[in-house]
């Protein structure tokens, strides 16, 4: 029997397959916890711009029939809500709304204010609680928390690239063969525990794989995007004046795609959802593990063990 014919009868055979298997059994284990950081983090950060504006201080929109507050008259008022503080700065008025941010000052103790630029007005700290728990894990969804010098973007991508090794070595083990390969996309939900993290491992990893494929090279892309710039400038050319060129819409889908930026808050409620699935591909692969190497196959009840041998056979 030829290789491309056991592919396709017997692919549990092949040294492919068994390549395939060592790579992503360590490759999960080594980038699990990390696979669940992103995404309980990245399902998190889907409603980040819904989430900031609740968790921010309410702020004023611009009135043109209402004069700004000279900066002396915004000063008095930061001193009148805050008696014995001393006004260290009086901010420019923002761009997008008529606020400004007041610093102040009583003895080592010094803190920002956010005022309107109207009225006088305290609106509140510039960055609540909620709202810098916001910023923290969108920092570390996207640069590992070392947002200095883009080290955490590089290390971003190089996990990425991990991944997309796991997409593909999952996907030559999937494979059961022409007469198996339907039952990698069903779950039954009889079986023990054991067979059932298989079922549900396979079937989800069929199911989702286009999403966090995406997700892993998009991953990249917002990493080390010159390559796929020059790619792009490569396949449609150097000219800009026919922008947005065919390649140019591609990137930006993907990083719409991984963001989950939705206009729909049905989708983006779905995209938190579907967010969490590499976290349950993580959960279910580890079930598996534990199963056939810590426990063992006879304390396991060989659930995993006979799913292959059935996949040996057919």
């Amino acid at each position: 029997m030829g290789i491309w014919a056991r592919w396709l009868r017997r692919p549990h055979s092949t040294r492919l397959r068994k390549v395939s298997f060592q790579l992503h059994l360590w490759i999960g284990l080594a980038t699990g916890l990390y696979v669940v950081m992103l995404s309980v983090t990245g399902s998190a950060l889907v409603f980040r711009r819904e989430l900031d504006r609740a968790f921010s201080p309410r702020r004023p929109v611009f009135n043109e029939s209402l004069r700004l507050l000279p900066e002396e008259t915004l000063a008095q008022a930061a001193r009148r809500a805050y008696p014995g503080h001393t006004v260290t700065r009086v901010g420019a008025v923002e761009r997008r709304s008529p606020v400004v941010r007041i610093s102040l000052a009583r003895g080592e103790d010094t803190f920002e204010r956010l005022f309107n630029a109207y009225t006088g007005a305290d609106l509140g700290d510039p960055y609540p609680r909620l709202a810098r728990a916001l910023l923290w894990t969108a920092d570390l969804h996207d640069d590992l928390l070392m947002v200095d010098g883009g080290r955490g973007r590089y290390w971003n991508g190089l996990g990425s690239l991990f991944v997309t090794l796991l997409c593909a070595t999952g996907a030559m083990i999937w494979w059961r063969g022409v007469a198996g390969w339907a039952r990698g996309m069903t779950i039954n939900w009889r079986v023990p525990w054991p067979r059932l993290s298989f079922d549900l491992h396979s079937a989800t990893g069929f199911w989702f794989f286009a999403v966090i494929a995406l997700w892993a090279v998009s991953g990249i892309y917002l990493a080390f995007p010159d390559p796929f710039g020059r790619f792009v400038d490569w396949g449609w050319g150097e000219d800009l004046s026919s922008y947005p060129r065919s390649g140019d819409v591609v990137l930006e889908w993907l990083v719409r795609l991984h963001f989950g930026r939705w206009r729909s808050h049905t989708l983006k409620a779905v995209w938190v959802i579907i967010g969490l699935v590499p976290a349950v591909m993580f959960a279910t692969g580890l079930a598996m593990w534990w199963c056939r190497v810590v426990r063992g196959p006879a304390k396991a009840g060989h659930y995993v063990q006979q799913s292959v041998v059935v996949q040996d056979r057919t």
